[in-house]
C-alpha cells in the first residue's frame, strides 16, 4: 500500500506536470497568442511586426507586443515623482497623470486611475490565474494589469510596466 505522503507527493507532481505542460506551449507561442487575442480588435495605430521591432527596444517589444513583464523594481519610473504625464511607449498616447501615481510597494509603477479613454481591459487567463490585463486603447500595447486592492478614491491599482511607458514632465 502507499502512504498518504506518497499519494500527496505523486498528486502534487502530476499537478505540477499538468501546469507546466499547459504553460510551456503558451510561452513558446506568445506572439501567436497576442495576435489571436487582438484579432477581433481594431486599433487606431497599427504597424507591421518588423516596424514595431524597429520602433521599440527588444525589452519594450517583449512587453508591449508579446505581453511580457519587466522585473520588479527595475523601472526608473518607480522613482519618478515630478508632475507630468505617463504615455504609451508604442504610440505616445497619454495614459496616466502623475497625480494618480502612488507607491504600491510591488516594484512596478502604480496608479489609481488612468486618464479618460486612455486604456482598455480584457480578461487574462494566463498562467492559471484570472486577471484584468490593461492595454493602450490606441495601439493595443500591453501595459500591465489592474487589481482591486488600490487606494481611494477608486480602490484600483493599475500595476504598469515602466518600459511600456514614457514620462513627460510639466515645465515648472
Amino acid at each position: 500500500m502507499f502512504s498518504r505522503r506518497q499519494i500527496l507527493l505523486a498528486g502534487g507532481g502530476l499537478g505540477f506536470t499538468a501546469l507546466v505542460a499547459g504553460v510551456l506551449p503558451k510561452l513558446s507561442t506568445s506572439t501567436a497568442l497576442v495576435s489571436q487575442a487582438y484579432a477581433d480588435e481594431v486599433f487606431e495605430v497599427t504597424h507591421s511586426d518588423s516596424e514595431w521591432h524597429s520602433m521599440l527596444s527588444d525589452e519594450q517589444y517583449q512587453i508591449l507586443r508579446e505581453e511580457g513583464t519587466e522585473r520588479a523594481y527595475s523601472s526608473a519610473l518607480n522613482n519618478e515623482h515630478r508632475t507630468g504625464t505617463f504615455a504609451c511607449a508604442g504610440c505616445d498616447l497619454a495614459l496616466f497623470s502623475s497625480a494618480t501615481k502612488f507607491d504600491s510597494r510591488t516594484g512596478w509603477p502604480s496608479f489609481w486611475a488612468p486618464l479618460e479613454r486612455a486604456v482598455a481591459t480584457r480578461h487574462d487567463r494566463s498562467f492559471g490565474m484570472v486577471r484584468e490585463e490593461v492595454h493602450c486603447r490606441r495601439c493595443g500595447g500591453h501595459l500591465g494589469h489592474v487589481f482591486d486592492d488600490g487606494p481611494k478614491p477608486t480602490g484600483l491599482r493599475y500595476c504598469m510596466n515602466g518600459l511600456a511607458m514614457t514620462f513627460k514632465a510639466v515645465a515648472a
